[in-house]
């Protein structure tokens, strides 16, 4: 499986927090969805056209690392095994087998074992993130209606 990871150390950590603000001070001044976003190549002078939608992704991964959070990058295509989607979940490798058997998460089988398309993970992130929304739209409902906030 082809997963990138970065786990920055100080000089990266500093260098995504200078970056950060500069490009999303372009993306702002410059909306346009489906433009492409010019990068120059200091050495070189040449001039890159990246896609938006990878530059925005750029400004995702330059967030954290700034905060010197490290992260990966998973293609959507990628199969995971279920310890690599329990570490994404953040849950027990048991935890996450009783979600698969539940058919909570879509996955299939090579031979015994069993493998997780990442953007089933994804979906199940959404799902779950959206359930607990939801939930806490409604306590905080029922908290105004009994006076308690």
């Amino acid at each position: 499986m082809n997963v990138l990871s970065a786990h920055p150390d100080a000089e990266q950590i500093e260098a995504a927090g200078s970056a950060l603000p500069r490009i999303r001070r372009y993306l702002d001044e410059n909306q346009e969805a489906l433009t492409p976003v010019p990068v120059t190549v200091e050495e070189s002078r040449e001039e890159l056209l990246l896609p938006r939608a990878a530059v925005e992704l750029l400004v995702s991964v330059l967030t954290h690392m700034a905060a010197g959070r490290g992260v990966s990058i998973v293609p959507e295509h990628a199969e995971l095994t279920t310890q690599q989607a329990a570490d994404m979940l953040n849950v027990s490798r048991p935890h996450l087998i009783g979600l698969l058997q539940a058919e909570e998460i879509e996955y299939r089988k090579v031979g015994t074992h069993r493998r997780v398309r990442a953007a089933s993970l994804m979906e199940y992130m959404r799902r779950d993130d959206q359930r607990r929304r939801e939930a806490a739209d409604e306590l905080s409902a029922m908290n105004r209606e009994l006076g308690l906030d």
